[in-house]
């Protein structure tokens, strides 16, 4: 039997398919990598108190500090080193912009499950009052970073209340209790 050359292109034509689709099958049914496992959830490390000093206490602070000429910050000797905020290698209204989203990326922490008060109480992140006020200081944080951007110091002033009356919010049902420090974290 003798082969035309266009017979020997056709058959070729469809080996190569045959083994193009053996092989594309061939990898599709290999053996699938394991999923990754998950991470694990995040831990709190700080309590409630600690995680206000630490961090939005020093933040509020920046920002209530832009409601002046920021230049007027005395100079360190060495910028790199400088315990101030203001006037550190990323101070200045960086150092207020940087603040103003530590306030509003605090709120994910003071939601955090498994967040105790001082007092060994746990945050009442259940709570719907706790959640709205939370949610005020969250976009107070936002509206002192959008002023901030601005470099507008009158700004500064309209927000700074914003900020003081988000604190006050939460501040007024669960930290100035009659009972002290025990009764911390309770309405």
């Amino acid at each position: 039997m003798k082969l035309r050359l266009s017979h020997v292109v056709r058959l070729l034509r469809t080996v190569g398919t045959v083994v193009l689709l053996a092989s594309t099958s061939a990898s599709a049914q290999a053996p699938a990598k394991p999923a990754p496992r998950p991470a694990a959830p995040p831990k709190a490390e700080a309590n409630l108190l600690q995680l206000m000093r630490g961090i939005l206490y020093p933040a509020s602070n920046v920002i209530f500090a832009a409601q002046e000429d920021l230049s007027k910050q005395p100079a360190p000797p060495d910028a790199s080193t400088s315990p101030n905020p203001l006037t550190t290698t990323y101070g200045g209204w960086q150092a207020v912009e940087n603040a103003a989203l530590a306030l509003s990326e605090s709120a994910n922490l003071v939601m955090m499950p498994g967040r105790m008060c001082s007092n060994g109480k746990p945050v009442p992140i259940g709570r719907a009052d706790w959640v709205k006020d939370v949610q005020k200081l969250r976009e107070a944080g936002r509206t002192a970073y959008a002023a901030a951007k601005k470099k507008d110091t009158e700004a500064m002033v309209d927000v700074s209340g914003t900020i003081s009356d988000a604190c006050s919010a939460c501040h007024d049902v669960y930290r100035e209790k009659k009972g002290g420090i025990q009764d911390r974290c309770l309405p």
